[in-house]
């Protein structure tokens, strides 16, 4: 049986970190951590 190219691990690992890159993203965006950001055009009142 024939072995996985270097290429192809290269790639599934690439797609591997920036799909959870992405997913940490979308939780600290809109899940619990959040309540902590602060809105910087709040901060600053004309």
């Amino acid at each position: 049986m024939e072995t996985s190219s270097p290429a192809l691990t290269v790639a599934i690992t690439m797609l591997v970190a920036l799909l959870g890159l992405t997913g940490f993203g979308i939780y600290t965006a809109f899940g619990p951590p959040s309540r902590r950001l602060s809105d910087p055009f709040d901060d600053h009142e004309d």
